[in-house]
Order: C-alpha cells, then sequence, then structure tokens
C-alpha cells in the first residue's frame, strides 16, 4: 500500500526511481507500526503521508487514502457519515477546512459513533503544510472516570471511617497515657542494648529487604567513615561505596534470598593501608517464610590475614632457602675441584700459552661461580658472618660518599640520622654490600634522575610487629634506603625477595641482590621491610638488633702462627666424602709438604685419630654421611686428643658451624668452599699449640 506522495525525480514512466521508493516503502511500514493514527497534508491541504492506524482509528476505507487527496475529501467523508452530530454537512465541511487553512497548533478531542474517544493533536510543518496525529485514550478517560467515582465512594467512606477513628482515638488516648511508662522502660531497654552492641569488638548492623539500613552500632559506621546515627536510611552502595557494593552484591542477594553467607572483602583502612573483614549475613525471616532483611556480622580480619599472609612467606621462603642452601653445597664441592685443579695447572704451567689463553679465563669464571654461590648463600642465610659492634651513622657517612661516586649526577643522595649514636650487632662488610645493592637497586628505578635518601633511627618492635618480622620484640637500629622512583606494583612486590627474580633485561642483573639483602639480615637477627607505590617510591628498611654500647670483644685464643715450612713434613688427616674435593685438598696439602691421611666419613676419621698418634691436624668436611659428621667428629677429637688443632670445612659455611654445638672456648677455624691453597693456609694460621 502507499502512503505517500510521489515526488519529482522520477523517471519517464512515472515510476519513482528504485532507492527512493524502496526508501518510501520503508519509512511506509515503519509509520504503520505505530499505534498512534498519523497523516501529513502540505500547504495545498492534499495529502502527503498517512499510516495505517489513521485509517483504522477514524474508519475510513482504503480507497480515500491515496497522495494528493484532500482534506476536504476527508472532511466531507465523516460529514455526511454523521461523525459530527446533526447540521447541515457542507457547513460543517467549510468550518474545518477554513480551520485548516489557518494551519495554527490545536488539540481536540472527539467522541467517534462507536464511543472510541479520540485526542487529536495537529502541527503546522515549514511550507504550511501541517501534521495530525490520532489517539485512542477511550481507556485513559475510562479510568480516569473510574478513579473520580472511587474518590468519590473513599471520601463517603473517610467521612464514615472519621467518627469511627474519633471514637477510637479517645479510647487510644487512654491506652497511650497508660503505655507511656512501658515505653520509657523500652526506651532505656534499647539504649542498653545498644550500649552492649557499640561494646562488642564487632561490626553489627541490620538491612530491609530494599537494601536499606535500619541500624548500625558504632563499630560498623565507623568502619566505614559514618557514625551509627547517620547509617539508617542510607542505602548499601551509599554507607559502604559502590565499587565494595559490586564485589558482594551477589552475597547480599543470596542472603535476601534466605540463605546464611559468609565471605570476605578488602577495603582501605583508616590510616590508608589494606584493611580485611569476614562478614556473616543472617537473613531475618517472617513467619511465613519471606525474607525480611538480613543481620550483619562482620570482624575486621586483617591481623589474622597478615599473620597468614606473614606464615606462607615465611614458609616459601624457607624452602627456597633450604633449597639454595643444598644447591650451593653441592655446587661449592664441584667448584673446590675446579679451582683448585686450575690453580695446579696455572702454578705448574706458568709460562705456557694455554695457561693465559684457556685457564685465566676458566679461573675467572670459576671464581664468578664461587662469587654467585656466595650471594645464594647469603639468602640462605648459610654464609659465614663476622659480626661486631658496628656504629652505624659513620658506616652510613662512608658508604655515602662511595654510593655517590656509583650514582649519576642526576641522582642526588642524601644521609640523615635521628639518634647521635647507633650501634648494631652486625657484620660491617656485608652491611655495606647491602647498602651499595640497595643504592643500585635505586639508581635501576630512577632512569631520568631523582633522589635517594639513606636514613638511620632507633625503632622499638612491640610484640605485633616483631611477630610480623619474626625477630624478638625490643630496641633495633633501622636502617631505611628510599628513592622517588618508579616503585614495584603488587605482583613484583610480592617477589621481590625470591632469589632470581628481576625485572631488569635479560643478562643486565642475577635476580639474587635483593635476595642477598634480605639473607644477611635475617642471618643477622633483624628484618626487613619494604613499601612501594608505582610513579611514587620505594623504601625498604633494614632493621638490625641494637646494643647499648660498642663493648669490646673478648679476642679468642689465637695460639701460635703457622707458616708453610712449619706444616713441612707433619702428618694431616683429611675427612671429605667426595673423592673429587679429596683430591683436590690433598694436592694442596702436599705442595705445603703434608703428608696425608684420607678418610670418608666422620666414624672411619675418629679411628684413624686414635689409632694414628703421629697425626698432627685434622681437617674436616662439616657435611659427611653416616652418625659422624664434621662437628661430632670435631667433639670427639676435643675428647680424645684436647690439643690436636682441626679446622672445619663446608659449602654450606653456616653460621652456627662456627661453634657447631662446641663449647665457646673451643671455636674452631671454618674454611668456606671453594678456597685455594692460600685461604687454607690462612686458615690454618690461627692454631693452638
Amino acid at each position: 500500500m502507499n502512503r505517500h506522495h510521489e515526488t519529482p525525480g522520477q523517471p519517464d514512466d512515472g515510476l519513482p526511481l528504485p532507492d527512493e521508493r524502496r526508501y518510501r516503502e520503508m519509512l511506509g511500514a515503519g509509520l504503520d507500526l505505530l499505534d498512534q493514527g498519523l497523516t501529513v497534508f502540505d500547504a495545498e491541504l492534499r495529502m502527503v503521508a498517512w499510516n495505517a492506524a489513521f485509517l483504522r482509528l477514524l474508519d475510513f476505507p482504503e480507497s480515500l487514502a491515496r497522495p494528493g487527496v484532500s482534506f476536504e475529501d476527508f472532511i466531507r467523508f465523516n460529514a455526511e457519515r454523521g461523525d459530527y452530530g446533526p447540521g447541515d454537512p457542507a457547513q460543517q465541511v467549510a468550518e474545518r477546512v477554513a480551520r485548516a487553512r489557518s494551519f495554527q497548533p490545536h488539540t481536540t478531542e472527539r467522541i467517534r459513533p462507536n464511543g472510541r474517544i479520540l485526542s487529536i493533536r495537529g502541527f503546522p510543518l515549514p511550507h504550511q503544510g501541517f501534521i495530525t496525529v490520532y489517539t485512542d485514550v477511550t481507556e485513559q478517560r475510562r479510568a480516569a472516570e473510574q478513579i473520580s467515582r472511587h474518590q468519590a465512594e473513599l471520601e463517603e467512606h473517610i467521612a464514615s471511617r472519621t467518627e469511627a477513628l474519633t471514637r477510637a482515638n479517645r479510647e487510644l488516648t487512654a491506652a497511650v497515657d497508660s503505655n507511656r511508662a512501658i515505653t520509657q522502660a523500652l526506651r532505656r531497654s534499647e539504649q542498653r542494648l545498644r550500649e552492649i552492641t557499640d561494646a562488642i569488638p564487632a561490626a553489627i548492623a541490620y538491612v530491609d529487604k530494599d537494601r536499606i539500613y535500619r541500624y548500625a552500632n558504632k563499630g560498623y559506621a565507623g568502619w566505614f567513615g559514618w557514625t551509627s546515627e547517620q547509617v539508617p536510611g542510607h542505602r548499601v552502595p551509599e554507607v559502604i561505596g559502590q565499587e565494595l557494593f559490586d564485589t558482594i552484591s551477589a552475597d547480599v542477594d543470596r542472603a535476601m534470598a534466605g540463605e546464611r553467607i559468609s565471605y570476605e572483602y578488602r577495603l582501605t583502612g583508616r590510616d590508608g593501608e589494606p584493611a580485611y573483614a569476614r562478614s556473616t549475613l543472617v537473613p531475618d525471616l517472617a513467619p511465613d517464610g519471606s525474607v525480611l532483611g538480613c543481620y550483619v556480622h562482620s570482624m575486621d580480619v586483617t591481623e589474622q590475614r597478615r599473620t597468614q599472609a606473614a606464615l606462607a612467606q615465611a614458609q616459601k621462603m624457607e624452602a627456597i632457602g633450604q633449597l639454595t642452601g643444598g644447591l650451593a653445597h653441592d655446587f661449592n664441592n664441584m667448584l673446590t675441584v675446579v679451582i683448585g685443579n686450575l690453580v695446579a695447572l696455572k702454578e705448574n704451567h706458568p709460562d705456557d700459552p694455554l695457561t693465559e689463553n684457556f685457564v685465566e679465563p676458566a679461573m675467572h669464571a670459576a671464581n664468578r661461580g664461587a662469587e654467585l654461590i656466595r650471594r645464594l648463600l647469603g639468602f640462605a642465610r648459610r654464609q659465614p658472618l663476622e659480626p661486631e659492634p658496628v656504629e652505624v651513622n659513620e658506616l652510613i657517612l662512608g658508604m655515602s660518599k662511595l654510593i655517590r661516586r656509583s650514582l649519576p649526577s642526576t641522582i642526588a643522595v642524601s644521609t640523615a640520622s635521628r639518634e647521635p649514636c647507633l650501634v648494631a650487632m652486625v657484620d660491617a662488610h656485608q652491611l655495606e654490600n647491602a647498602l651499595l645493592n640497595l643504592a643500585l637497586n635505586a639508581r635501576d628505578a630512577m632512569p631520568n634522575g631523582g633522589e635517594l635518601r639513606i636514613e638511620s633511627s632507633l625503632e622499638h618492635l612491640n610484640v605485633h610487629a616483631a611477630a610480623d618480622l619474626e625477630v624478638p620484640p625490643g630496641d633495633y637500629v633501622q636502617i631505611a634506603v628510599t628513592d622517588n622512583g618508579m616503585g614495584m606494583d603488587g605482583s613484583t612486590l610480592a617477589r621481590v625477595f625470591e632469589p632470581f627474580f628481576t625485572t631488569k633485561q635479560f643478562g643486565m642483573g642475577s635476580g639474587l641482590g635483593m635476595s642477598m639483602v634480605y639473607g644477611f639480615t635475617k642471618q643477622s637477627g633483624g628484618g626487613v621491610r619494604i613499601r612501594s607505590r608505582q610513579a611514587r617510591g620505594t623504601t625498604v628498611a633494614l632493621l638490625l638488633p641494637r646494643i647499648e654500647e660498642a663493648e669490646t670483644q673478648a679476642s679468642l685464643p689465637t695460639g701460635r702462627h703457622v707458616a708453610a715450612a712449619d706444616l713441612a713434613g707433619k702428618l694431616v688427616l683429611l675427612a671429605e666424602d667426595d673423592a673429587d674435593v679429596r683430591s683436590v685438598v690433598r694436592m694442596q696439602l702436599a705442595e705445603l709438604g703434608c703428608a696425608v691421611v684420607e678418610a670418608e666419613n666422620g666414624s672411619e676419621a675418629a679411628d684413624m685419630v686414635e689409632n694414628i698418634p703421629a697425626i698432627a691436624l685434622v681437617i674436616s668436611d662439616v657435611v659427611m654421611p653416616g652418625a659422624m659428621d664434621g662437628r661430632a667428629l670435631a667433639r670427639f677429637v676435643r675428647r680424645f686428643r684436647p690439643d690436636l688443632p682441626m679446622v672445619l670445612m663446608s659449602g654450606f659455611a653456616e653460621s652456627e658451624f662456627h661453634t657447631g654445638g662446641l663449647d665457646p672456648d673451643h671455636d674452631l677455624p671454618l674454611l668456606a668452599k671453594p678456597f685455594s691453597r692460600d685461604k687454607l693456609l690462612d686458615a690454618l694460621r690461627p692454631l693452638r699449640n
């Protein structure tokens, strides 16, 4: 059905162009989807467009609806069939056509013979045309009439009820007077209940089925920065924030469906740090089983989460430490063999060109491997330390000069101290290495320059803070290294102390710097704190045990000094389970002029000590298979031959091996693998008579 007037631009056969025809068919189909009738007439009051609803609402035949039909034809059709009531049809047509030719906006209502009420609204268009919209408002008018009738009935009912209520009010007034005392008692009871819930160390609230708070105790309101008086009447997202509500909305929906549910969520605490809470929602059920709302019970589990995280981290680091320590032990044994043979090869062929071209690069690589193993041992807390009282402020001032020379000029280095004298029991050399590692990491975090600050202070750790760091409570010397560089995200921060983890490009770092700092600090009896924010910077704080004053350490008995000539002709017992290591150490002892007897384990070495009086020196590995390791062998030697000198060697080089369970007055020299002949000789110097 064509519902529009043809326009110029048609082909010679009188048909519209294909695109224009398709466009008008689409327009006509769209207009037919409207529930309201619509007509458009041009300046000469000839029809341009209409829709099917127009024909249906006014009962016009489809034959009448065609482009170019005059407005007068429609009016005459209505008048002749009596739509306008009694009167002269010609006059009725003339009046309506005249009004239409004024092209003025108009709104009227007309009741058709079939009883339907039509709202007719006309609007002028450019070029003196107009559009008319026909709306069937029959149901709306009937509804309005029905409402009017109901309102009249309601007013009559209200009048009758008012009289009854007046009587009831007199009775209620008497009841109110008698119940006033009960009301006051209930208020006192409610106040006591509120005081009790406010005193409970928990966050308690009540939310109705529309997610609107009806009650919140002081703890709950304060958790989200409100007062208990402010919360009631507000919707849940307004109180807790839309972001948090989005994460727990599914749990709230389940509670409102009648399910008791518990969940945990994270938010930012008052101090700006992450905080965690555990909430339980208990549905409030009506007698018919419908849900009226739910009770909310929340607990702050931040400390619990921190404790769990600290325990998990400690267990992970301990497991990694044990693994790396074991690997380091095996690698040190292998490097002892490699370095020992390379040194012997170099000394036996000093002028051979192969020595310079092949042996020396191999020795350099082996020594780098030994340094890498020392870093692994540092992380595993199994490197030998020489703790002594160190005035931290002096050490920082001395290191700041080296650090300034190691950093580019675009990085400003500053130091500060909050205490005039801070003495820590620590290995000074390892502390210097740790500070240098932190400074170089800060340099990499500030490629465009920035500020590096090293600050020392006295820090008292209470029970909870000490538990987080796994150290005893008390006073600690804190050294904080702060930069304003790129900072770290959460995932990087969680792995920063793992060995071989690095954010640097491949080949730019070993990934052992931070793990060495962590291991050294823990081995020294302290702890490490690290805080970092992306684009804001990083602070790494080392906390080391503080001593009141630097006490002069009692010097250990050194005995006589042993030179290479003193060992010539002496019989040395070498106890080592690794045959290759025994071969290298035997070779080094032979170069010092010693005769060597070998034992593969502690029990075999103990038999030799007991049965060979000529043994003048015992060198034993710490870790050996069987019931008697190096420490047990040392205890046996001290009991059986107290004057027999003894040296321990180990790839672990654990600090406790210095004593190994022996009496403190019987400390033994400890030789860390791998070692050269010169280091072996150095270890033999401080021997007892």
